[in-house]
């Protein structure tokens, strides 16, 4: 396949771009500099502008592009790159699909479409959006690929979960703290904390590409739930460390502001779309995907 990547210098598209060449593709990436390699294509999603060879030839275009939901204190101005970081880079490409006939079109989400008031329920693919602040991003940023679907284009809704890699996202910010003994609960514990290993969210973006069969949402994360103190434990196994530190609700408000909302309720989803279609997990327990985001698996 010729696959074109939007977001690969990230976490995911770093190891997505690795997975997919090990695999015999090829691969073009879009970049907001000046292209330094053959295979790189400029783009400026902010002027709606793409070079018009990139997508020439594609099979599926691949877009992770979005602002870290975490790496700041959230205001009303990060609340809006948020959305404009997601909603406009996804209205450019899907334009761009339907233009020039690419067939499928692989775009990230996120399993905050959910809400973070699902309690136990269990949440698939059926399940409906919520109405807080990041389901409702998720919502606007899902529809935003509506160009390449009207064209009759193949659209995968990538719904992902905490994605598990020692050096980055959330594991990457906790590994410290743990590893020296300041490990801990958040609130109360008993919430929902989807994850998938960084294994397995690639390995279901290539399996999503190489199944023409799959299309409209899935669940990107493991199969057996946690919740935030069962992670907190296997956390704790994984690294030898104790975790006795109970963060309360109170102080983790005080702490980061609004994003507490979406640390301290989580939905909990299952991945029924990829199990239906025969997806194998190389990591398929929370202790498994921690070993090896740690390096002892």
């Amino acid at each position: 396949m010729k696959v074109v990547i939007a977001g690969s210098s990230g976490l995911i598209g770093t190891a997505l771009v690795a997975a997919l060449r090990r695999d015999g593709h090829q691969v073009s990436r879009l970049v907001r500099r000046t292209p330094a390699a053959p295979d790189e294509f400029a783009w400026d999603p902010a002027r709606a502008q793409l070079d018009e060879r990139a997508l020439r030839g594609a099979d599926a275009v691949v877009n992770l592009c979005g602002a870290g939901i975490a790496d700041r204190r959230w205001n009303g101005g990060y609340k809006q790159l948020l959305r404009d970081s997601r909603i406009t880079p996804t209205d450019v490409l899907a334009t761009a699909v339907a233009a020039t006939g690419v067939p499928t079109l692989v775009n990230a989400s996120g399993s905050h479409y959910y809400g973070g008031e699902t309690g136990d329920a269990i949440i698939d693919e059926t399940s409906p959006a919520g109405t807080d602040f990041l389901a409702t991003l998720c919502r606007d940023w899902e529809a935003a690929t509506e160009p390449a679907a009207e064209a009759g284009a193949r659209i995968v809704l990538l719904r992902s979960a905490v994605v598990l890699a020692r050096n980055g996202g959330m594991l990457g910010k906790l590994h410290p703290l743990y590893w020296v003994g300041l490990g801990g609960r958040l609130g109360s514990g008993r919430q929902y904390l989807p994850w998938i290993s960084l294994d397995d969210e690639v390995g279901a973006i290539v399996f999503a590409l190489t199944h023409p069969e799959i299309s409209g949402p899935i669940n990107v994360a493991g199969p057996a739930p946690v919740t935030n103190a069962e992670f907190n434990r296997a956390l704790g196994r994984a690294l030898h460390r104790p975790t006795p530190f109970i963060v309360p609700g109170f102080a983790l408000q005080a702490l980061v502001g609004e994003l507490a909302d979406a640390i301290l309720h989580g939905p909990r989803t299952i991945p029924a779309v990829l199990e239906e279609a025969g997806y194998t997990y190389q990591h398929p327990t929370i202790g498994a995907a921690l070993a090896a985001a740690v390096g002892r698996g």
